[in-house]
C-alpha cells in the first residue's frame, strides 16, 4: 500500500486547494452565513466548472470515472476550507450509483457534473447504528417500489434532486432513490448551520439501485463513512494550520506561544491525531478503490472512532490554545469545531463506533 498520491490525485488536490483557497475566504463565508442561503451556489458551480465534481462521476455522465481515493482527495479539501456546499453527500451518492446503478441511473448524474443538482444519502435510522440492518421497509407496488419507515439526520435532503435510502425487502436489503418531495421531510438543526432533515417515509415511491442482496446498501454505508472521515480529516488539518499560525505569532510574556513547552506538546498531540486519521482515510479509500470492501471495514471503523474521539478532542485543544478567541464566532476557528461536532454526530458518537469495532473483532 502506497500512501503517496499519484500524479492525477496530486493534480486534483492542487486544483481543489487553489480554487477553494481563492473562493472560500472568511469574508465570503460570513456573507453566506448572513444570506440565509442553503449553500453557496456560486461556489458549487465553480467546483463543477473546474471539473472537481465530474472527476468522480462516471463517464456516462460526462465525468472522469475516478474512484474513492479521488473522492477523498476532494472532500478532504472541502473540509479543510469548511466550504458550504453539498459535496460530501453528492459525491458519495455519485460513487454509489456509479458502482451499483444501471446505465440509465449513471447517465442521470450528468446535471451533477454541471453543478445543476445535488444528491443526498440517508444511511442512518433513529437510535440505530449505521451497521445495523434497516428497519425501513420497501415493498413492490405494481412495477415499482414503495418505502415505509424513518431515517435520521440527512444533510441537504430538501435541496437534493434524489436521496439514497437503504430499506429491507422480502429478499434482503435494497437501496432506493427517493424524491425528497415525497419523503416527509422534517427540518433538523445542525451545529454547522447547514440544512438537514429527517425522513418520514409513508408509501414513498423509490427506484431500486442494484440488487436486493444488501451489496449496494453496504456500499453506501462504507462510502458514506469514507466521505465523513475524509471531510473530518480536512477539518482537523484546517484547524491545525490556523492554530499553528496563531501560536507562532501570538506573544505572551514577551515570547511566542509556540516557544512554551506545554504548548508544543499540545499542538503535537493535534498533529498526531490528524496523522492517525489520515492513515485510516487513505487506507480505507484505497481498499474501496481496489474493491477490497471487507478489508476496508476495519480501516473505516478505526477512522470513524478517531473522528468521534481523538479528532474531536484535538479540536478542543485547538480552541484551548487560542484562548478566548477560540470560541469567538467572529474568528474562523468556530466553523472547524462545529463541522467536527456535526460529523461526529452523524457517525453516532464514540460508544457506537466502539461497538462497531467490537463486532468486527
Amino acid at each position: 500500500m502506497d500512501f503517496n498520491l499519484d500524479e492525477t490525485q496530486t493534480d486534483l488536490r492542487e486544483l481543489a486547494v487553489d480554487l477553494l483557497g481563492k473562493e472560500v475566504t472568511s469574508t465570503r463565508l460570513e456573507a453566506h452565513e448572513k444570506s440565509g442561503a442553503f449553500y453557496d451556489t456560486a461556489l458549487w458551480r465553480s467546483l463543477a466548472g473546474a471539473g472537481l465534481l465530474g472527476a468522480v462521476l462516471p463517464e456516462e455522465a460526462g465525468g472522469a470515472g475516478l474512484g474513492p481515493v479521488e473522492m477523498a482527495v476532494v472532500l478532504r479539501e472541502i473540509g479543510a476550507h469548511v466550504a458550504p456546499v453539498p459535496a460530501e453527500q453528492s459525491l458519495v451518492a455519485a460513487q454509489v450509483i456509479t458502482r451499483y446503478g444501471s446505465r440509465e441511473q449513471r447517465e442521470a448524474l450528468a446535471p451533477l457534473a454541471d453543478g445543476e443538482i445535488s444528491l443526498a444519502v440517508a444511511p442512518s435510522e433513529p437510535g440505530r447504528d449505521l451497521a445495523a440492518p434497516p428497519v425501513t421497509t420497501a415493498r413492490r407496488d405494481g412495477a415499482g417500489w414503495v418505502l415505509d419507515g424513518a431515517k435520521g439526520t440527512t444533510p441537504y435532503a430538501a435541496q437534493a434532486a434524489r436521496i439514497l435510502v437503504p430499506a429491507a425487502t422480502a429478499a434482503g436489503v435494497g437501496l432506493f432513490l427517493v424524491d425528497p418531495a415525497r419523503a416527509g421531510l422534517r427540518p433538523v438543526p445542525t451545529s454547522t448551520g447547514e440544512p438537514a432533515a429527517a425522513l418520514a417515509l409513508e408509501a414513498t415511491p423509490g427506484e431500486l439501485v442494484g440488487a436486493e442482496d444488501g451489496t449496494a446498501a453496504d456500499g453506501l454505508r462504507r462510502l458514506a463513512l469514507a466521505g465523513n472521515i475524509a471531510v473530518t480529516s480536512g477539518v482537523l488539518a484546517g484547524a491545525l494550520a490556523l492554530t499553528t499560525e496563531y501560536i507562532r505569532t501570538r506573544k505572551q510574556f514577551g515570547r511566542a506561544l509556540a516557544e512554551f513547552q506545554a504548548v508544543t506538546v499540545q499542538i503535537a498531540d493535534v498533529y498526531i491525531a490528524g496523522r492517525a486519521l489520515d492513515v485510516a482515510v487513505w487506507s480505507g479509500a484505497w481498499r474501496l478503490a481496489e474493491r477490497a470492501d471487507e478489508e476496508a471495514e476495519a480501516d473505516l471503523a478505526v477512522g470513524a472512532l478517531t473522528a468521534t474521539d481523538q479528532a474531536l478532542r484535538a479540536l478542543y485543544t485547538c480552541q484551548h490554545l487560542h484562548g478566548g478567541i477560540g470560541v469567538d464566532v467572529t474568528y474562523p476557528l468556530h466553523r472547524y469545531f462545529a463541522w467536527g461536532k456535526h460529523h461526529a454526530h452523524l457517525l453516532g458518537g464514540v460508544e457506537a463506533r466502539l461497538d462497531t469495532i467490537g463486532a468486527l473483532v
